[in-house]
């Protein structure tokens, strides 16, 4: 199926490893312009370079750390005429109201929260002149279903999940769509990490943290090109009524009996 992304210019946040690295290999295979952004150069360079060996859209990259506002701008002032932002760069560590000190809770969400608000801000200004334009918010289930352990993180992917909401239906109105994506447990160094934050406090023994992933819907964790082929999807014109919605992807699990 031709999604109609060949010739589009997409910006993915995160892009160098997980969900933003699949993102952007998706949307190279369609044929898309992909610019991806991360704070560490080498390993953009190593994947980019791995990525131009088997696709052949145009793949740039751009190092910045965006849990700055001033990197926020000098991304967006060097590449102002995105059809497509994919945010998702974010690590928001797990632990409850008392494992993580404020300055702990301000960094994480400078990153996650603040930078999807804020590249959400600079595209639909340049998106809403132009008439035309998708901002996709890779979120988290945690925001549908929070838990004390990972507070921080669920509590910032419920405020992403209103945000979107709030601004996808405006942003129709000026042809912009904005969407969300809710993974569940995906199959990322992310994932490894939190489980062994988890691991160390229900057993005291991070090595264990593999057991903080069984019983999964279809035995199985999700993988990160699932993710990233829904992005592509969605983002889509075969998608293009789709705005303001927050697709969640976990197999059911929110739904599943005791």
């Amino acid at each position: 199926m031709d999604l109609g992304l060949s010739g589009k210019t997409v910006l993915v946040t995160g892009a160098s490893k997980g969900i933003g690295l699949a993102c952007a290999e998706v949307f190279a295979a369609e044929g898309a312009r992909v610019i991806m952004v991360a704070r560490d150069r080498a390993r953009l360079d190593e994947a980019a370079a791995d990525l131009r060996t088997r696709h052949q859209g145009p793949i740039e990259i751009f190092a910045a750390d965006l849990s700055k506002g001033p990197e926020r701008d000098k991304l967006w002032a060097a590449q102002p005429t995105i059809d497509i932002l994919v945010n998702n760069a974010g690590a928001i560590p797990g632990g409850g109201l008392l494992d993580l000190t404020m300055e702990q809770w301000e960094e994480a969400w400078s990153l996650k929260v603040m930078g999807y608000i804020h590249l959400t801000r600079l595209a639909l200004t340049t998106m809403k002149e132009r008439g035309s334009g998708v901002i996709v918010n890779i979120i988290g289930m945690a925001g549908r279903s929070p838990r004390y352990g990972y507070l921080c993180g669920a509590t910032g992917n419920a405020a992403l999940m209103a945000f979107t909401g709030a601004v996808g239906g405006k942003s129709q109105e000026w042809g912009v769509r904005v969407f969300g994506i809710n993974p569940a447990a995906t199959r990322t160094d992310r994932i490894v990490s939190l489980s062994k934050q988890r691991a160390q406090a229900a057993f005291g023994d991070e090595n264990r943290w593999e057991e903080m992933l069984t019983d999964l819907p279809f035995g199985r964790p999700i993988e990160p090109a699932e993710i990233a082929n829904a992005a592509a999807f969605l983002a889509s014109p075969a998608c293009g009524y789709v705005s303001g919605a927050v697709l969640d992807v976990d197999g059911g699990g929110a739904f599943r009996g005791a």
